[in-house]
């Protein structure tokens, strides 16, 4: 596959609330399938998700989406404080360099608003790509998702060297 050239890059808009967790559904169900078994992906991404705390968690953040055409390409949500918190492709866009250009958008964001270092808690199939992206990992945890166990990587980017 090849890199998508015609993307466009903008602000999250509350119509883009369901597009955006139909996206993150499909995602997490497609892409991590060689990562995570069927009840951790249910546990993680349910088939039914509720999108009032889906509105109110994207509202608490920064969030960019990625377009190509009319086609939801990808998204990416952060806080000011420089915590990257989502990080999703649609499966039909994914290893196109989606998630690399919203990561780098937001990442100059977050610069021009002063943020001196970048965190996050990446999956076990994010942490390859925050670590291509200057990432390194300061911890691990293991944490309890509906039942489900899972890894996670507390990773950190100091942008000031």
């Amino acid at each position: 596959m090849s890199t998508i050239t015609s993307i466009t890059i903008r602000k999250y808009r509350i119509q883009d609330l369901s597009p955006v967790v139909r996206l993150f559904t499909d995602s997490v169900h497609e892409l991590t399938a060689g990562a995570y078994d069927e009840t951790q992906r249910f546990a993680w991404a349910s088939r039914t998700p509720h999108l009032d705390t889906w509105r109110q968690r994207l509202e608490s953040l920064e969030t960019l989406v990625a377009e190509e055409g009319q086609d939801l390409a990808g998204f990416i949500s952060y806080d000011d404080d420089g915590t990257i918190d989502l990080v999703f492709t649609a499966p039909n866009y994914a290893r196109r360099g989606i998630a690399s250009t919203l990561y780098h958008e937001a990442e100059q964001q977050l610069i021009a608003k002063g943020a001196k270092e970048l965190k996050t808690e990446a999956s076990v199939v994010a942490k390859p790509f925050f670590e291509r992206h200057g990432f390194e990992v300061v911890g691990e945890q293991r944490v309890t998702v509906r039942g489900a166990q899972f890894l996670r990587y507390n990773m950190r980017k100091d942008l000031t060297a």
